[in-house]
């Protein structure tokens, strides 16, 4: 979604003033000033970069790293520091690329002027629309190969259907004590209520409800990713538009296709991953509806974990959207700014 220079010029005017208007020991942190940079460079979809002026450019190499004994592609995006940084895994959507995608190399670099070394590694699942649980191996390796790199600390930062194996690998326990922070953009709970969205357009949670239209390129895209799905009741699902049939076609898959869904959705984990999660979901994503954060939101408070969420017009799917007011623009940068704290980064 594009961002008009009005707009643009609009929202980071009141994100500013938000911050004026804020504590003044909060502006003294470099923290807060870094954050503060990133954002505008981000939301202003690279109109303005202030952070990209006051930074050196990255350094790109590979990392090495590996899952079940085959190699996991991997880069890391790092700067020259006196000392070495906190980490950071960003964990892609789909794209077909994997790591080499244009936009998440970008996003990758701005985060490394932001603070981070950042390793970003290719989800398989995720370059074709196959997502499998395994595919949160990818997640595990690189946060792994950050620690044995010498990272101090690692967070996660994973967008839209990448949030699967993200939250997936945070709640494994080989992984747990090792990450500092998770934090999603534009991500999903469950992998049924996915479907009902992409199917038919329809989500529902608590007062979010509303509908959408359907892909149906992208639809028939995933019929043939996963083929091996498609018996009779895999096809009747993926042909009904009827959000009030999706339940019954859900039920009549094989055990199997039911037992990979649950296997998928975050929020049956969400009480495994110890790190402190932060949910960010744009008002009017059209890709994931915001009912999916608010749903995993839930499910972490129901096991015992508190989420930190925004809810926020300042963001399309993962892109700067339109519609944001100064409110939103205040909760969206107080979200990035704990998790840039909590995950022990961007230092001061």
């Amino acid at each position: 979604m594009s961002v008009s220079p009005s707009g643009v010029m609009a929202r980071i005017a009141l994100l500013l003033l938000a911050l004026l208007l804020s504590a003044p020991a909060l502006l003294g942190g470099g923290r807060a000033l870094t954050a503060t940079l990133f954002l505008t460079e981000f939301l202003s979809d690279g109109r303005w970069r202030p952070l990209t002026a006051v930074t050196p450019a990255p350094v790109v190499r590979a990392l090495p790293a590996a899952a079940a004994g085959r190699p996991i592609p991997t880069d890391l995006f790092t700067r020259p520091r006196v000392s070495r940084p906190p980490a950071l895994v960003l964990v892609h959507g789909l794209a077909a690329a994997g790591k080499d995608d244009a936009r998440l190399r970008e996003a990758a670099a701005l985060l490394a002027r932001a603070g981070w070394d950042v390793a970003v590694p290719t989800v398989e699942g995720l370059t074709r629309l196959r997502l499998r649980p395994e595919d949160a191996d990818a997640v595990v390796a690189a946060v792994q190969a950050l620690r044995r790199d010498g990272a101090p600390a690692v967070g996660i930062l994973a967008v839209s259907v990448g949030a699967g194996p993200a939250l997936l690998a945070a709640a494994e326990p080989v992984l747990a004590p090792s990450v500092s922070a998770v934090l999603t953009l534009g991500g999903y709970a469950s992998a049924q209520e996915l479907l009902r969205y992409t199917l038919t357009g329809a989500y529902a949670f608590g007062a979010a409800r509303g509908r959408g239209m359907p892909d149906e390129a992208a639809i028939a895209q995933f019929a043939i990713a996963n083929a091996e799905l498609m018996d009779e009741a895999g096809r009747r699902l993926v042909a009904n538009r009827d959000p009030a049939m999706v339940d019954a076609l859900l039920g009549a898959l094989p055990p199997a296709s039911q037992q990979l869904l649950s296997a998928l959705s975050p929020e049956g984990r969400a009480g495994r991953i110890r790190a402190p999660l932060f949910l960010v979901h744009g008002r009017d994503d059209p890709a994931v509806p915001y009912s999916e954060t608010l749903r995993l939101a839930r499910a972490a408070e129901l096991a015992g974990r508190r989420a930190q969420v925004a809810i926020v017009g300042a963001l399309g799917h993962v892109e700067p959207g339109a519609g944001s007011r100064w409110v939103d623009l205040w909760r969206l940068w107080g979200t990035f700014y704990a998790f840039a704290v909590t995950s022990g980064g961007p230092a001061p």
